[in-house]
C-alpha cells in the first residue's frame, strides 16, 4: 500500500514538474528574451529593422490636398496640427533619429519616419506633451535610412566643394524617403557613372541619386565660391 501511494505521488508530481524525467529534459525552459528596440544604421537596408521601409512622397500619387476649407483645398486639420508637433520635435530634442514626415499619408494621417522606432514612440509622446490636443494615434512610423540632420550636413558638404566636375550640378535635396540626397543636372550628367561616384565621395557614402533637372543657378562647377573662407577645397 505505501508502495502504490509513492508511485502515484511520483506520477502527480510528473504531471506537474517532469519528475521522472530523463536526465536534461527535465530542466525548465528559459523564457525568450525581450527584443531590442528596432532601429537601423545608416549602413543597413531600410527594412533591416524588420519596419516597413520610409514611403517618403510618391511622385505618382495625386499632388492635390485631401480636403477643403471654404472651397480652398487643403490638407486635413488634424493632420496638419499633428504634422506640426512632430516638426518641431524632429527638428529639436529628436534630431538623432528624425528623418521625414508627410501630412495626410494617408488622409487624416501623417507618416513619420524615424531611424529608431523606440526613440520614434517617444517623439510622438513628446509631441503630444508639447500639444495635447494634438493625437499621436493619427501617426504611422516608418523606418528611413538617414536622419534629416545627417542628409543636410551631406548636402552642405557638396555645396561646399570647390571642385570642377565634368557636368554642371543645379540643385541638392534630401530624398523624399531620408534615404539619400537627390541631385539635378544635366540629361548627360544624370547618367553618368563617374559623376554619381564623384558626389558620393563627397557625402561620404551617402547614396546619391542624379536626375535631369533644368538650370537654376548652377552651385557647382560653374561659379567661384563668393569668398575663400566658404569652404575647404574638396579634390575632384
Amino acid at each position: 500500500m505505501r508502495r502504490t501511494a509513492v508511485t502515484l505521488t511520483c506520477i502527480a508530481a510528473a504531471l506537474l514538474t517532469g519528475c521522472g524525467a530523463t536526465a536534461g529534459s527535465g530542466a525548465a525552459a528559459k523564457p525568450p528574451a525581450p527584443p531590442a528596440p528596432v532601429s537601423v544604421p545608416p549602413s543597413a537596408p531600410p527594412s533591416a529593422g524588420g519596419a516597413p521601409a520610409c514611403p517618403g512622397a510618391d511622385r505618382s500619387e495625386p499632388g492635390a490636398p485631401p480636403t477643403s476649407i471654404d472651397g480652398t483645398p487643403a490638407n486635413t486639420p488634424e493632420a496638419v496640427k499633428l504634422s506640426q508637433a512632430v516638426g518641431a520635435q524632429g527638428y529639436g530634442a529628436f534630431a538623432d533619429v528624425y528623418g521625414t514626415h508627410t501630412t495626410d499619408r494617408p488622409a487624416g494621417r501623417v507618416a513619420v519616419c524615424v531611424t529608431d522606432l523606440a526613440r520614434g514612440r517617444l517623439l510622438l509622446e513628446a509631441a503630444r506633451k508639447a500639444d495635447p490636443s494634438v493625437d499621436p494615434g493619427r501617426a504611422d512610423l516608418y523606418l528611413s535610412r538617414y536622419t534629416h540632420r545627417a542628409l543636410m550636413a551631406a548636402v552642405e558638404r557638396l555645396t561646399a566643394d570647390q571642385g570642377r566636375p565634368a557636368f554642371p550640378v543645379y540643385t541638392f535635396s534630401a530624398a523624399r524617403d531620408a534615404s539619400g540626397v537627390v541631385v539635378t543636372s544635366t540629361e548627360a550628367g544624370a547618367a553618368s557613372k563617374d559623376l554619381k561616384a564623384r558626389l558620393e565621395k563627397i557625402t561620404g557614402g551617402v547614396p546619391v541619386t542624379v536626375e535631369r533637372g533644368d538650370p537654376v543657378e548652377s552651385l557647382v562647377g560653374t561659379k567661384p565660391p563668393k569668398s575663400p573662407d566658404t569652404a575647404a577645397p574638396v579634390a575632384p
